[in-house]
Formats: structure tokens, sequence, C-alpha cells
């Protein structure tokens, strides 16, 4: 295909396009500086106990899950404590408690209580349980050597698992520790001792994966480890060997009874048979109480036992290795930055295309929801990505994406004024900003063709005025002339386009074009209209001269009806708005034409071409062709009297409508 073909194709869509490019400039660049932004916030973890917050909501809103009857939790409670009256059951009642059990055949038995200090009597009793192959005991590791509690030392180091629970900085625990290091030794966790007894029955042993021999697989689930900067985290302590903790409920993880119930043996059997046991404190005065994501939602338990987190941590791992309930998943850095810039630039481009103030809070309020939802939806797919930092990369993108489009706006408005010189009249300065995207393109108005209504004045024999007054005393009579008619032309809506010395031009139907004959009708209309309240305003500024022994005036008006083309003029530094076109130049020859020829205070000639589009309102004397300078054809010239009713002209002659008639034009 010949390039040549493509060129105007190329060149047409660069044209329709052009208007587009600012706006993605001013989007992209601001996505990309804001989600760096957010990015270096999230990198240094300013915002990370927001998304832990986040996700402990998101945590709350995930319906609760049945109990696992893998699991029996055997409480010691207040009422148990009380009818024992000691804060901890003795060696023989742990061991009546014990052998009760065992009696039953459960899988696993997991002692979730310190046994290095004898609680007599039945320490002897205690050993003997201890010694069973289906119980786990527990040892804390502790921050420091001194703060770790030791197992009991008849219990070998594999059924012994520390019950060491890791907890965030607002003091929630949403990580589940399954192994501790140290140069010497490898510890597993209380749950994670549990879980794997159970498993051994199933033939499933931890391996490592085929893909990544650095994570642990169990049966068809990989325990992928929690890096430093997984999920929210940011500089994550993890040491040692962490998942996150998936929750099965809020409470009740397993099937609860009571430390007197077992003593009783009153349990039937098939809740035991085949379980794992966990026997642990959960009355409120062992304080061995923990926050979970649920706290913020419940007043009377906001906090949950040790026992009951062991035994969801225990839940977690067999429901993952058994029935593939998924763990967790987190994306990589990449990726996060991505999802990030993604609504960011989303925001952006939302607030440079919505301009309506209520449609943009709307658009705004429902981008949010929009991301809260897509965060929650792939929360419950278990992947946890960033909520708070696209929220906040959003909100400032969108409030900077605002603020630019409301910099601009300023920068426009002043650039419009400018342009018109701030006299026009407050209904077209208001359509003119309205319209400003249209009419404003590269830092100019761009040239448009029109239909428009010039009028042109001029004070006759000014000359002759100047010399007889000082510079100053002209200055400011001239400036009270001007002030006067500028008011009179704002009042019918024109612009002031130009002023030249003791006279202006002003335009009617600029800078909006005027598309229907109606409209251009109009503009014609307020013309005349104006130049008649000149007439008015002068006679009275006359009156007032007079008195104070001042020069009266006459002055000259001339209108033209035509095509013209408006735009600015000059630079970005230096610029006017232009009205160019032999209309301009034909109004000014109506002016000047006949100077000898001042019939009344004010001579407003217009030519035939605006007469057509003022019939039946306003009476005028035909002059008839007339040259004009410059011009090579003649113009028919009128001049205009006053309104066609006199009523509406309190200074139209009255007494002059009979003796005119047959000066007047038809009404046809």
């Amino acid at each position: 295909m010949n390039l040549k073909h493509l060129r105007p194709l190329a060149n047409r869509w660069t044209k329709q396009l052009a208007p587009i490019f600012p706006g993605l400039q001013v989007i992209g660049f601001t996505g990309l500086a804001v989600a760096g932004l957010v990015i270096g916030i999230k990198h240094f973890g300013w915002i990370q106990s927001l998304e832990l917050r986040a996700f402990d909501h998101m945590v709350r809103l995930r319906p609760n899950e049945a109990p696992d009857e893998r699991l029996l939790i055997v409480g010691i409670t207040e009422a148990d404590i009380r009818e024992l009256e000691r804060t901890t059951p003795s060696d023989l009642a742990l061991a009546e408690a014990i052998a009760n059990l065992q009696q039953h055949n459960p899988r696993v038995i997991g002692l979730d209580m310190h046994r290095d200090v004898p609680q007599e009597p039945g320490q002897a009793e205690l050993r003997t349980q201890l010694a069973s192959p289906r119980l786990i005991t527990i040892t804390k590791l502790g921050e420091e050597e001194l703060d770790g509690v030791p197992a009991p030392e008849t219990v070998p180091p594999e059924r012994v698992g520390f019950n060491d629970i890791p907890v965030d900085a607002d003091g929630i625990v949403r990580r589940n520790l399954l192994f501790a290091s140290t140069p010497d030794t490898t510890y597993f966790s209380f749950a994670l001792r549990l879980a794997l007894a159970y498993l051994a029955a199933e033939n499933i042993t931890p391996e490592a994966n085929p893909t990544d021999p650095n994570v642990m697989r169990l049966g068809q689930a990989s325990f992928a480890p929690l890096l430093p900067n997984s999920g929210a985290y940011q500089s994550l302590d993890d040491r040692g060997y962490q998942v996150l903790l998936n929750y099965r409920a809020s409470r009740d993880a397993a099937r609860t009874v009571s430390f007197r119930q077992v003593l009783d043996d009153s349990l039937p059997p098939s809740w035991i048979e085949n379980k794992i046991v966990l026997i642990g404190t959960t009355a409120p005065s062992g304080k061995d109480l923990f926050f979970t994501p649920y706290s913020a939602g419940e007043l009377e338990t906001a906090r949950r036992p040790g026992v009951e987190l062991h035994a969801q941590m225990t839940s977690q791992i067999l429901s993952a290795a058994l029935e593939h309930r998924p763990l967790f998943r987190f994306w990589d850095e990449g990726q996060e930055w991505l999802w990030i810039l993604g609504w960011s630039l989303s925001a952006g481009a939302i607030a440079w295309l919505v301009r309506h103030p209520v449609m943009l809070g709307m658009s705004g309020t429902g981008l949010m929801v929009l991301l809260i939802g897509s965060c929650v939806v792939l929360f419950d797919q278990n992947l946890w990505v960033p909520t708070i930092a696209p929220a906040i990369a959003s909100l400032l993108s969108m409030g900077t994406v605002v603020t630019n489009r409301a910099q601009q706006a300023h920068k426009q408005q002043k650039m419009v004024m400018t342009l018109l010189g701030q006299n026009t009249s407050p209904e077209i300065a208001k359509a003119l900003w309205q319209s400003r995207d249209r009419l404003l393109e590269s830092g100019k108005l761009p040239g448009q063709r029109l239909i428009a209504t010039m009028l042109f004045t001029d004070i006759r024999g000014f000359s002759r005025i100047s010399e007889q007054m000082s510079p100053e005393a002209l200055l400011e009579w001239l400036n009270d002339y001007l002030e006067a008619m500028t008011e009179e032309i704002q009042k019918n809506q024109g612009i002031i386009n130009k002023f030249t010395g003791d006279g202006l031009l002003a335009v009617f139907g600029v800078p909006m074009p005027r598309l229907e004959d109606r409209e251009v009708d109009e503009d014609a209309v307020r013309a005349v209209s104006c130049a008649l309240a000149m007439g008015r305003r002068l006679h009275a500024m006359n009156t007032n001269w007079k008195q104070h022994g001042l020069h009266e005036i006459e002055m000259r008006v001339g209108i033209f009806t035509g095509p013209v083309v408006v735009g600015s003029l000059g630079g970005r530094d230096r610029m006017e708005y232009g009205v160019i076109g032999d209309s301009v130049n034909t109004a000014s020859r109506l002016e000047s034409c006949a100077k000898d020829r001042q019939e009344d205070p004010c001579r407003i000639l217009i030519a035939e071409e605006t007469l057509e589009h003022i019939r039946k309102q306003f009476t005028v004397e035909a002059w008839g062709p007339m040259e004009l300078q410059g011009k090579d054809q003649k113009i028919n010239v009128y001049r205009v009297l006053g309104y066609t009713q006199a009523t509406d002209d309190p200074f139209f002659p009255k007494t002059l409508l009979p003796a005119m008639k047959e000066k007047l034009m038809p009404e046809n």
C-alpha cells in the first residue's frame, strides 16, 4: 500500500486524538507519580497497620465454618477451678482425666499445660500417663533463654511442641508458627506435632515440594512460608517457618467440653475415639488469652484462650493436607505494584473525564466500592492483596487530577478574560467559560468563522475638543464617556473588542457561534438597541456637562452584520481577542461616511445586511446607495431613528412621525 494514501488518514486521526493527549499525559504522569509515592510509603511499613485492619475486616466477613470434628477441646473453666479449689489441676486430677480419655482410643492427646514443676499429689501417676506415645506436651521457647519453660523431663523431644504464638505489633494473632530453629536444633510447634501425629495414621508425612525444596508439603498442600513483605506485611520478623493463620471460625473451631466432664467420664466415646484431644485452660483467670481478627466485633469474648488458637492452627494444617482447604496466597511485589498503579490510573481517568461534582463524587464512591469488593472477592479465594494502598493511591490520584484541572481552569479563565479585556457581559462570559474546552486549544482561541454584528463608535470633532482641554482633564472626561458606553454594551450582551482612542469596536454574537437565523437576528437587534441606549446616555451626559461648563459632544455609530473570523491574535505572552473580516471594515466605513450629515447627537447608520435582521422592530430612514471608502460597490445605507413603537423610546421625537412616513422603509 502506498504510504501517501495513509498520510491523510493518519493526519485526520492525529487531529481527532489531539485533544485527548493532554488528558492522557496528566492521567499517566499523575498515576505513576502517586503510585510510586504510595508504593514507597507501603515499603516503609507506614500503612501496614491499616492494611492489617482491612485484613481483619475481611476475615470477619467470611462465613464461619462448622467445627472440626477431628478435634476435641477439654477446657479447664472457672467452674472447674472453683470445684478443684486450685488455679491448676493437680497432677493426680490431670492423670485421671488423661486415663479416662485413653480408654476411648483417641488418636493423639495434646496437653497445653506446663508441667515442669510437680503439682502434688499425683506426680507418679502423671508420669505414667505422660509415657503414652499418644501424648504430646508443650514447651515454651520465649524471646530470651530465661523466658523459656521446659517440657517434662520424661517426655522425649519428638513428643514435645512449643506453644509460643506469634503476635503482631497490634496484639492480634494472624500467623501460625510451624517451626523455630536455633543453630543446633529445629523445634516443632504444638499444633504441628498434633497434626503430624494424626496424619501419620493416614500415611502422610512432611516432604519437600518438588518445585521448591525450601517449601514443606503435606499431602497435596504446600505450606509456603511468609516472607518479610508477604501481603500487607513489610519488614516482617519471618524467623522460623510461618504461614498466615486461616481461621476456621470466630470461635468453636472444635467441640469443647469441660474438665469435670472428662473426670466424670460422662462423654460419648465417639467424641474421643480417633480424635485429637487438646487439654488446656479456657478460664479468663488463667490469663492465657489472645486477641484475634474477630476481637473487634466481639465485646464479652474479645480474647480467646490459647488452647482454642492451637486448635485453629491444628485444624488449618489438617484441612489443607486432607481436604485441600486453600492456604493464603500473596502476589509478589511486581504484581502488587501493578495493582496499585492500575487503580491510581483508573481514579485519575475518572477525575479527568467526569467534570460534574456530583457525578464525580458518585464515580469516586463507585470506584472505592469496586476496589473493596474486588479485594473481598479475592480474599474469599484466599488471595490477600493490598486494599488500603490502592485506596490511598486512588484518592490521591483523583485529588491531584482535580486540583490540576482546577489550576488549568483558573489559567484558562484568566486567559479568556485577558482575551476579552474583561469587557464582556456576564451572560457571554458564562457561555464562553462553560464551553472553554471547545474554545481553548494549545493556549489559544482557535480561529472560527461565524456571523456577527459589529458596532463602531466615534466622537465628532474630537481633535478640536482635545485641543481645548488639558491632558489630565481630557483623560478623565474621556474615561467617563467610555465607561458609560461600555456599560450599555455589556447590558446588551456585547463584547468590546478594542478602544480606538475616542471610539471603540463592539461585537455582538461572539465568541459563541450563532447557528440559527433567529440568533443572528437577536444579535443585530441587541446592537441597534445598544446604539439607541448610547444615544440616550449621551443626551444625559451632555446635559450634565453643560451644567458644569464642559463641552457637549456628538457621536457617530456604524453597524454592520456579516461573516467574520474570530480568535486570538498574538502569542502566549501577548495576545488579544481578534475580530477580522470585511464586515468589520464595512462597519467602520459606515461610522465615518458623510461626516457632515449629523442630524442628531447620536447618528446611527446601518447597512441593508443589518436591516434584514431587524425589520418591524426599528424605524429607519433610507439614505440610499452610498460609496464607502475602500469599497468598490455602493452600499445601501439607513439611519436608525428609533423603535417602531415610539413609546418604547422616550427620546424618540413623536412629532416627526407624520412628516417622516414617506421616508420610512416599508415593512416588507
